[in-house]
């Protein structure tokens, strides 16, 4: 099973490519304020050097948090649509073994969707004038 992981809650972002437990391809690059921007392109240039098509992924891994806000928002909405378009199992986790903890839930089946990012702290809206 292929598994693409996601991890933007910082200003270096991350993806993976596994087959099940076994890391394939792994990137970490500095996204910054271009996230939004390049994560796309970086997540075709790692199944590229796997000779992976994105229809080959079967399930999606994500950092849920806590961390940046927009990172956050960015990368498990790009998770969540790439799940939903390609049909195939997201979950999500925290802490150091995120990968390990959310490709087992995958595997055996107790996987959630959509995924919904933990902030650790309430947001800060700005409050409309009045």
């Amino acid at each position: 099973m292929l598994i693409l992981t996601l991890r933007t809650d910082n200003p270096q972002a991350e993806i993976g490519l596994y087959e099940s437990n076994e890391k394939l391809a792994y990137e970490k690059w500095v996204a910054h304020r271009q996230l939004a921007e390049t994560i796309h392109t970086k997540i075709l240039d790692l199944l590229k050097t796997q000779d992976k098509q994105w229809s080959d992924i079967q399930a999606v891994v994500c950092y849920k948090g806590p961390g940046s806000f927009t990172g956050l928002r960015i990368g498990i909405s790009v998770a969540n649509a790439l799940a939903s378009s390609l049909d195939v199992p997201i979950e999500s986790s925290t802490g150091d073994d995120w990968i390990e903890i959310s490709i087992k839930k995958i595997a055996t089946k107790s996987f959630t969707s959509p995924v919904m990012p933990v902030y650790g702290t309430e947001v800060h809206i700005t409050q409309p004038r009045t």
